[in-house]
């Protein structure tokens, strides 16, 4: 996706609103670069709206790896953005143009590390405890937002106008605290950064090695290991012991304190910036103004530096405007157009009165200055490899914009000490330049665009001096403590090959860290993608078995219902069918009384009539009441039976029922207990299995992350014993570099000794011969006239004799210089090809130590890892095993629970049918009765896992259940 480069081609509304949509080239003016690093310039400038001076930090994000550039863009705003406090760098906008980020941020006069580069000499501890108390309070504020700085060190510790110390350089912050980037300055790292994605992450303890690290570079002019190639000392700090303060007696034992208690080896001992604010070196008493004093001396020293520097580079275009002009065929006098400005220079330059100073930067430390100002602008580099590596120490992640901070704008010292100089004369220096040649003359293009600009300004008929009146103005509005040649030296140094190397590596530990990141992020989602699966599943199958349960249940109800239904057709239909036969026998019963009561009334007639007549309607009459009342009475007797018999057979019949009931039942309470079993196994068995899934996939994951992990391993060890190796070779092909050319030019110094010793030999004869002529006409006057001629060849003699003598001593001296100088020169080259072998076989053997250890710590991590999750899985089995068993035994106890209360209901319902039985009078149709008539019928269902039931009188507990499951 192309990136955009007007912010509104931004499609997240959130980071378009870190930009501003107006034109930076029309917003700001007077940009004048004032520091260099990868990331491209930064400059001075003022906002035309506001007047506001500003810095203004161009970072591009074409070429290769812009989306990261963009991206890192992005997180820097977004950071400084957030970031609100009198002792950090105050944000004030950003803006885009053409692929190229505009961040404009408070202006500030530079930085601790220029401090100490100008004065070539150390802090006092008084100004570093006011240094590091303002940073303290700028790492609280940090700290107490979970942020973590990552990059302390005094090139990102900034001083301001009225004395304020301000953290900068948030492009390697973290938003979260605890981290685990690989970021940060080689020197300044914590042992936990280094290694960070081996051993875990880190916290904001990380600034606090930083800051003691910080303090030690204060106190010593550079870091402990910063004669030792980067890479190097990053090895060195992961495996040995803290640094600490040298063994100067100048520093108090506060301070020492202070300095190892920040540089604790575990995290865990090192205190927070909240307790060391409260130290004794913190809180000890001080002035009040020793930051601005220290300024103060600082920018004193910077424009004295300035402007030797300037008139030693005058001095150079003056005598190459003299032999150019002289090249010419010019008849000029070298003393007429040199002598003025050599000599209101000269004593400057060679330890003059201008080098008289009151800062603290002594005579000495002032020409130091000016020597490396001659060799655009490096300081006396400290031998080794970190000199090339100075761009990340001292510069490469300056003040808010990864470098050095702030500079004099090009030529603007050398404006304020030219008002002497007319526009003729300044012309002729013009036209003297161009004999000036070569690539690597730095600062004759810094002073040939110099005075480019100056011709320019001058065209107008405006003189130099007038010019240089309004500088003044100019340097109240452009304020630095730091010199031109800082800032020259920039532009060279950050295209360092080591330089290039470190930030190749940064990039491989970052691209790991983000491939590691992206595996664990698939991982995560393989993972949750299963567990989801899985408890999809697993709910599945939950709702499948409640179904079928309840389907269990319903068809229960339902066979329940008709069998009821079936019990009281049942019912109707015996008592229908014994109703009807008993209506038969009752009508039957009936007739068959008619007919006895004719024959009884035909038979009493026949025996009545014996007796009179008066009586035999009486008798008759008696004997048919009789006989009608027997008659009534056996209908009655009979009806009685009938209802009875119906009685006793409904009876019976609801025994029935109940006990078929009470079997259905138990047959319905072990098939749903039997079901219900199947499913608490059916999801137990599911459960052991999504175990064993996300066991394997969980093993699995992990064997690709260490994997992955160890991959990484390698290849960044190939890395850095490939960039050792290109250490090496470039260490070894410099020494070689360095021994040719000095070969080259032995017999060029071998000339000049010799031309010394020539020239003494050639003076000794000159003494020689003039102390014979003396000795000679002294000689000649005190001998007679026939003597001299054989005394004058005797004493002639004499002198060819000692001037052979002088001839044989120059001989064997330029013999023995010859071959002293080749000796030594053999010897010297011998002794540093020997002692480079041997650094390079120290650092060699370290980085394998490293390598070893940090694979070492690897393997135990990775064991580790796997005990870990091995244990987790035996933990969480465990968990489901009980859970399994805390399942059945709840099942058991509900089996149990539910076959009680099943045989509760039962026998409390026999209980009242056997009562309501005996109160009608039925003691033979109690259900034990009936069972009894049922002797040897066992009411068992299906023997599976849900037993079988008997019937006990008068019992109501579950003893009559016995389980097989």
């Amino acid at each position: 996706m192309p990136l955009p480069t007007r912010v509104s081609q931004i499609k997240d509304s959130e980071v378009a609103s870190f930009f501003s949509e107006e034109d930076p080239e029309k917003l700001f003016t007077d940009l004048q670069e004032i520091g260099h690093g990868s990331f491209g310039a930064v400059y001075f400038a003022r906002n035309t709206r506001t007047g506001e001076v500003v810095a203004i930090k161009k970072m591009s994000y074409s070429g290769k790896s812009s989306n990261e550039k963009w991206q890192d863009i992005v997180k820097e705003v977004r950071f400084l953005r957030q970031v609100k406090h009198k002792n950090t760098i105050e944000y004030k906008g950003c803006y885009l143009r053409e692929h190229t980020a505009w961040l404009s941020m408070e202006y500030c006069l530079g930085s601790a590390s220029d401090i100490i580069e100008v004065h070539k000499k150390p802090l006092q501890e008084d100004e570093i405890a006011a240094i590091c108390e303002d940073a303290l309070n700028g790492l609280v504020y940090l700290h107490s937002n979970q942020r973590i700085h990552r990059d302390i060190k005094a090139g990102n510790i900034l001083l301001t106008d009225n004395g304020t110390v301000k953290l900068a350089d948030f492009g390697s912050a973290s938003f979260l605290s605890p981290a685990n980037s690989f970021v940060g300055t080689p020197y300044w790292m914590a042992p936990e950064v280094i290694l960070a994605m081996d051993e875990g992450q880190y916290d904001g303890k990380v600034d606090i090695w930083s800051l003691g690290i910080t303090c030690i570079e204060l106190a010593e002019r550079k870091p402990p290991l910063f004669n030792m190639n980067a890479m190097s000392a990053l090895y060195h700090i992961a495996q040995n012991d803290p640094p600490s303060l040298g063994n100067s007696t100048e520093w108090s034992s506060a301070f020492r304190s202070f300095v190892e208690t920040c540089l604790a080896k575990e995290p865990e001992h090192r205190p927070t910036a909240v307790q060391l604010c409260a130290n004794e070196f913190i809180r000890r008493d001080r002035m009040n103004s020793v930051i601005l004093d220290l300024i103060e001396r600082t920018r004193r020293v910077v424009r004295e530096l300035d402007n030797l520097n300037y008139r030693k580079m005058r001095k150079i275009l003056m005598t190459e405007t003299f032999n150019l002009n002289k090249g010419e065929g010019g008849e000029e006098d070298p003393e007429d157009g040199v002598s003025d400005s050599v000599s209101e220079s000269g004593d400057d330059v060679f330890g003059g009165k201008a080098s008289q100073s009151n800062s603290i930067g002594s005579q000495h430390s002032i020409q130091d200055s000016i020597q490396s100002s001659s060799n655009c602008g490096s300081i006396n580099s400290l031998p080794g490899p970190s000199a090339e590596f100075d761009s990340f120490s001292r510069d490469s992640r300056h003040p808010y914009y990864c470098q050095a901070y702030s500079g004099l704008p090009p030529m603007h010292s050398g404006y304020s000490s030219a008002q002497d100089l007319t526009l003729g004369r300044s012309q002729d220096i013009s036209l003297g330049y161009h004999s000036l040649k070569g690539p690597n003359n730095h600062a004759s293009y810094a002073m040939k665009m110099g005075y480019q600009r100056n011709r320019r300004k001058m065209s107008s008929g405006t003189s130099l001096s007038s010019y240089a009146d309004g500088s003044d103005n100019l340097e109240d509005q452009f304020k630095t403590i730091r010199p031109t040649s800082i800032v020259q030296r920039q532009a060279k140094e950050h295209e360092s090959e080591m330089r290039e190397q470190f930030t190749g590596y940064k990039r491989m530990r970052r691209q790991h860290q983000k491939q590691l990141q992206q595996l664990e992020t698939r991982l995560k989602a393989e993972m949750e993608e299963l567990r989801q699966k899985l408890d999809k599943e697993y709910e599945q199958c939950v709702q499948t078995n409640a179904k079928d349960v309840d389907k269990l249940l319903q068809k229960h109800q339902t066979e329940e219902d008709r069998k009821q239904k079936a019990a009281v057709s049942e019912e109707k239909k015996l008592m229908k069918s014994i109703t009807s036969r008993q209506d038969t026998e009752l009508k039957a019963f009936q007739q068959h009384q008619k007919r006895e009561y004719k024959i009884n009334k035909e038979q009493i007639k026949k025996e009545v009539d014996s007796t009179p007549k008066k009586e035999q309607d009486s008798v008759i009459r008696s004997r048919k009441e009789s006989l009608q009342q027997q008659q009534q009475q056996a209908e009655q007797k009979l009806l009685q039976e009938q209802k009875r018999f119906l009685d006793t057979e409904i009876r019976k019949l609801k025994a029935r029922l109940i006990l078929s009931k009470h079997t259905q039942q138990q047959d319905q309470l072990r098939e749903i207990l039997h079901k219900r079993q199947i499913v608490k196994e059916m999801e137990h068995v599911m459960g052991l299995r999504h175990h064993e899934q996300t066991q394997s996939l969980e093993y699995r994951h992990l064997k690709q992350i260490q994997n992955l992990r160890s991959e990484q391993m390698e290849k960044q060890f190939e890395t850095e014993l490939a960039n050792q190796g290109e250490y090496n070779k470039r260490a070894q092909r410099e020494l070689r570099k360095k021994h040719g050319l000095e070969t080259k030019q032995q017999p060029k110094n071998l000339k000049i000794k010799e031309q010394s010793i020539k020239k003494q030999y050639h003076d000794a004869c000159k003494i020689q011969m003039k102390q014979f002529k003396q000795l000679q006409t002294q000689v000649l006057q005190n001998t007679a006239r026939e003597k001299q001629k054989s005394v004058s060849k005797k004493m002639k003699e004499e002198q060819k004799r000692k001037m052979a003598i002088l001839g044989e001593q120059y001989r064997l001296s330029s013999q023995e210089m010859l071959q002293s100088q080749s000796i030594r020169l053999s010897d010297s080259q011998q002794r540093e090809c020997k002692e480079l072998h041997e650094t390079l076989k120290q650092e060699l053997e370290l980085l394998h130590a490293y390598q070893s250890k940090t694979r070492l710590q690897l393997d135990a991590q990775h064991m580790r890892e796997k005990k870990d999750l091995e244990e987790w899985v035996s933990l969480r089995r465990a968990r489901l095993e009980q859970r399994i068993e805390e399942d059945t035994v709840r099942l058991q106890s509900e089996k149990s629970e539910q076959i009680r209360h099943l045989l509760e209901t039962q026998s409390t319902e026999i209980e009242s049918f056997d009562a309501e039985t005996l109160s009608m009078g039925f003691e033979a149709l109690t259900i034990e009765k009936i069972t009894q008539a049922y002797e040897g019928r066992m009411l068992d269902g299906p023997t599976g896992n849900g037993g079988s039931f008997r019937y006990r009188s008068n019992s109501t507990s579950s003893a009559g259940y016995n389980s097989t499951s």
